[in-house]
């Protein structure tokens, strides 16, 4: 098959939704579909903040606490073991769908290039930029210690030198640091594992693939369970955390949704200058051009569902079809700009609950590891791949997870955020690799 009919091929399947498709779409097409109560879970967390405010200091509260601490424990629980499992198996399959992309010709080269180095530089630029803001806008003491306290179950390890660091990074037992948390060196060990089962012959590559991806499938499953009583658990931590810090709380969960607000900002106004700079479209042309998109994607919080949007979008700003309909696709698979960004903004705002100030191999491992789970991430609403995509940045960087449990219950309202970004910056990147290889020609 030539090339242009594969590009073609992989384009229509996706857009139709196929399942069993083989190439870089494979993941976001074969995932089982999983429904989420984001709404009702926004509701259960406010529901428990109102009763946990209204019951603070009566005799009401001592039963109803007694309760409600071990429901979020026990949904804390069964949140953080499906981290490990579903981490290993979407990044194996991220890995190899990348390297067989890279594979395609000199157009998947350029455009994995340019989605490297944009992942790499939104997650540094959080790196930087979060505790900035932390510092300039601290976390309400009280409902820092409420938030962290609440939910925490085990003693936060204390960080590694540099040295103890670099010693961590490929595990001498990988099942051992599995099961001690240690999330770093377990992702090393799925990387080189998934990137030497791309020099097997096709057989064993593919019972691999279809290995990985049947974890990933049935892992997808389980977490989608567990969230399905999520407005259940986070009315339970939700409650714990009103009772102990009051009105402070709110103001924290506030305080959170605008800081890594404002970090996903920082990449969505990076799309427009790629767009002007290096897809050389006019700021103000890109701007109008990309509002249909950017509305379709604030509707529905998924890339995926907003590909045919941006593929009329590249018409309009006269990007070539062969660029958009390989290069959209495989943004859509993966690629997704503002992950690295606001996931390491998480991790470093979940750090800051407990009091932690991550060195700078921290951060280093923290960008790392979200460049690698985004390669890995399902294109599916944040609500779904929050923790497994936050929590492996926070273990590497030796952050507690337990907090990532109330946050999620706000995710639906960042989400916004991260699916117009990612919009944005696909259209974006889609034109700058268009515009370079219209010049190669």
């Amino acid at each position: 098959m030539s090339r242009c009919a594969v590009i073609v091929t992989f384009a229509s399947r996706i857009l139709r939704g196929d399942e069993g498709m083989a190439g870089p779409a494979t993941q976001a097409t074969t995932l089982p579909a999983i429904r989420v109560p984001a709404g009702w879970t926004f509701a259960g967390l406010g529901a428990g903040l109102l009763l946990g405010l209204a019951l603070q200091g009566r005799p009401a509260l001592a039963p109803v606490a007694a309760v409600a601490g071990p429901i979020g424990t026990l949904w804390l629980r069964a949140l953080q073991m499906t981290i490990l499992p579903l981490v290993a198996a979407l990044l194996f399959t991220g890995i190899v769908q990348t390297v067989a992309a890279a594979r395609a010709g000199a157009l998947a080269r350029r455009t994995l290039t340019a989605f490297v180095l944009i992942l790499l530089s939104g997650g540094a630029m959080a790196a930087l930029t979060m505790p900035a803001l932390l510092a300039a806008f601290p976390i309400p003491g009280t409902a820092a210690a409420a938030l962290a306290g609440s939910t925490a179950t085990s003693p936060t390890a204390p960080l590694p030198g540099i040295a103890e660091f670099l010693g961590q990074i490929v595990p001498a037992n990988v099942i051992g640091s599995a099961a001690e948390g240690a999330m770093l060196p377990v992702i090393v060990f799925v990387a080189l594992f998934a990137l030497a089962s791309t020099r097997l012959a096709e057989a064993p590559a593919a019972q691999l693939r279809l290995l990985f991806e049947g974890i990933a499938g049935a892992m997808m499953v389980v977490i989608g369970w567990v969230l399905r009583i999520a407005p259940l658990g986070v009315f339970a931590l939700g409650f714990s955390v009103a009772a102990a810090s009051g009105g402070a709380a709110v103001q924290a969960l506030a305080h959170y949704i605008v800081l890594v607000v404002t970090v996903g900002a920082v990449v969505l106004l990076a799309a427009y200058a790629v767009a002007a700079l290096a897809g050389r479209t006019g700021l103000f042309r890109f701007a109008r051009a990309v509002l249909p998109a950017q509305a379709v994607a604030i509707s529905t919080q998924s890339s995926l569902a907003t590909l045919p949007a941006m593929l009329a979008v590249c018409r309009t700003l006269g990007v070539r079809q062969d660029s958009a309909d390989f290069v959209l696709p495989l943004a859509v698979a993966l690629f997704r700009a503002t992950s690295p960004a606001m996931n390491v903004a998480v991790a470093i705002y979940a750090a800051a609950l407990v009091g932690i100030a991550p060195t700078p191999q921290a951060l280093i491992a923290g960008v790392a590891v979200s460049m690698l789970t985004t390669l890995g991430a399902p294109s599916l609403p944040g609500s779904i791949s929050f923790v497994t995509s936050t929590g492996p940045i926070a273990l590497a960087m030796g952050v507690p997870i337990e907090p990532l449990a109330l946050l999620v219950a706000v995710e639906m309202i960042p989400d916004v955020m991260r699916t117009t970004g990612n919009v944005t910056m696909d259209v974006a990147v889609t034109a700058a690799v268009d515009r370079r290889g219209y010049r190669a020609l």
